[in-house]
């Protein structure tokens, strides 16, 4: 079923969402808060976009053109009425397609800005792996690996560019280890907890190609003590 939300509490943005597809949810909000507000002459794009909720959060800070690529038919059409809701058409695109054909929209070397909310799981023998097609894409590495991501950035950033992941804590030394295989080094990292004095659950990665080693850690934020999600990172910046 289709239906109408606000965009959590970003005054003047709305989604479209189908009940029986996979929602955005806390991850984009906190990936999208997470990016670096420095947009001037950005050329930004959002890998694994699903219905755009991250470029709409970020519209929210910059006039800056924003980019997305969906490869599920369904979730890029409700991202196509999620930016003419918005009257946003000047601002925002969306691309039907496998982000890996980039090469057949953009040349090397051309984005400042990577953003990517991808599947978290691993698809394994014994993954369980939602019967519906559409909630197992979102989720599990069926058409893109960690590493296909980072391929990309390499090929497709700029030097310097940054590429913003949200991601499970336990795959951090996969992320560090593709990070120095394709020369886009992790540079931040924020952990998030669900509750006080329970373990982080996801981590949040700012990294940056040809960029030299030496990583920094903020501290951990707890999302129960947190009362808005807009500009929660201003303080450790």
């Amino acid at each position: 079923m289709l239906i109408k939300n606000d965009l959590f509490d970003y005054k003047n943005r709305y989604i479209y969402q189908d009940t029986e597809l996979f929602k955005f949810s806390l991850d984009s909000i906190l990936l999208a808060e997470f990016v670096d507000k420095k947009f001037k002459n950005k050329k930004i794009i959002d890998l694994c976009t699903g219905n755009m909720s991250i470029p709409l959060i970020l519209s929210t800070y910059t006039s800056e053109k924003i980019v997305g690529f969906e490869i599920q038919k369904q979730v890029y059409n409700l991202g196509i009425d999620s930016i003419k809701l918005n009257n946003l058409e000047n601002q925002l695109q969306i691309i039907n397609d496998d982000i890996k054909n980039i090469n057949n929209y953009y040349r090397n070397d051309y984005f400042d800005i990577m953003i990517c909310n991808p599947p978290f799981f691993k698809t394994t023998e014994n993954s369980h792996i939602n019967l519906k097609e559409e909630l197992s894409i979102a989720r599990h590495e069926i058409k893109i690996t960690l590493e296909d991501i980072f391929n990309i950035a390499k090929t497709h950033l700029n030097n310097k560019g940054c590429l913003y992941l949200v991601h499970r804590v336990e795959r951090l030394d996969e992320i560090v280890y593709l990070g120095y295989k394709y020369q886009i080094n992790v540079k931040k990292i924020q952990f998030i907890s669900t509750k006080e004095g329970e373990k982080p659950y996801i981590l949040l990665i700012k990294a940056v190609k040809g960029s030299k080693p030496g990583v920094k850690v903020n501290s951990t934020i707890c999302i129960e003590n947190v009362k808005t999600y807009q500009n929660i990172f201003k303080e450790e910046e």
